[in-house]
């Protein structure tokens, strides 16, 4: 238990340094407002690994994962950290990353904790660099359902679904799965009006992972 109670404290110490550096972005870095939102973005990805780590036990993950999903959908009405939340924008997409957490902790924590931690890592790491480098550099763009894409941004989360696997996977996944895996990952990532893509990318890359794994 007192490991448990240890893990608890790592994952509420990681998360609030990440929240207070989102801060300090918004803060310091105004002209900047995305930055904050997808520090919060990634940052809370490496989260899943503490509590893998740590064997964090499926009803703590599960409640954890519960709360700081109210949390944030009370946030995102009263604006108590607005580091985290586009003010500019008409989007659900934090509610949905944490329903995408709260979902694959309820279908796959702990016997598929590799899994779970591969879609959450995907999503934090992949979509969170597409949201950043997408906008900032310059490459081919397309529209899709009204929200527009680029080249780089689907590069990015298409290259970090095929690393994340190939880190966890490595040895039991051939490359022609991997590279399934990144374009499965590429593709949903596409479908991202008010956000739902931080339901979607998770969830797709994670059933579909179950499907490929022995």
């Amino acid at each position: 238990m007192n490991e448990q109670l240890a893990a608890i404290g790592y994952v509420l110490l990681w998360l609030g340094l990440v929240a207070g550096l989102a801060q300090l972005v918004k803060r310091y870095v105004p002209q900047q407002p995305e930055w904050g939102r997808k520090l919060v973005h990634m940052g809370s990805g490496p989260t899943v690994l503490i509590a893998w780590g740590f064997g964090i036990e499926r009803w703590i993950a599960l409640s954890a994962a519960v709360g700081v999903t109210v949390l944030i959908a009370l946030n995102r009405q009263f604006r108590w950290l607005q580091g985290i939340e586009d003010v500019n924008r008409h989007s659900y997409g934090t509610i949905a990353y944490g329903l995408a957490v709260v979902f694959l902790l309820w279908w796959g924590w702990p016997h598929r904790a590799a899994i779970v931690a591969a879609a959450v890592l995907v999503l934090a790491i992949g979509d969170g660099l597409a949201g950043l480098l997408g906008p900032a550099v310059t490459s081919p763009r397309w529209l899709v359902l009204g929200q527009q894409k680029s080249l780089l941004g689907t590069a990015c989360v298409g290259l970090t679904a095929f690393l994340v696997g190939l880190w966890l996977f490595g040895t039991v996944l051939s490359l022609p799965q991997l590279l399934l895996i990144a374009a499965v990952a590429a593709a949903l990532e596409q479908v991202s009006m008010l956000g739902i893509d931080n339901l979607l990318l998770p969830l797709g890359v994670a059933f579909l992972l179950n499907a490929l794994l022995p």
